[in-house]
């Protein structure tokens, strides 16, 4: 299971450049990973933990802007297709990384 974020934050202000600055301070924390400017994604164990971890995201959200979760399967995840540009081999961005106890 992979939880993505995707946000549009302002930055015209001070103000929304430190919200801006602290939110994805917060999700790099969180373990997530940038695919895109402004997409990040993490693996989550189960559907639950995405949830959860959705939730934990829901506490530190910017006051303005658009911020969407995405809940998609290791599959449907692996069936991005790459039109430009090539995919980065980072095993923090694959399920081998996972350990289940």
């Amino acid at each position: 299971m992979r939880l993505m974020i995707m946000f549009d934050l302002p930055t015209e202000t001070a103000e929304e450049r430190k919200e801006y600055r602290q939110f994805h301070k917060k999700l790099i924390n969180e373990g997530f990973l940038m695919i895109q400017f402004s997409v990040y994604v993490r693996v989550c164990v189960t559907r639950q933990t995405a949830k959860f971890l959705e939730n934990r995201i829901r506490k530190f959200l910017p006051h303005g802007g658009l911020v969407q979760s995405l809940m998609v399967t290791e599959k449907q995840y692996n069936d991005m297709h790459f039109l430009v540009g090539k995919p980065i081999d980072d095993v923090r961005n694959t399920s081998d990384r996972t350990i289940i106890l």
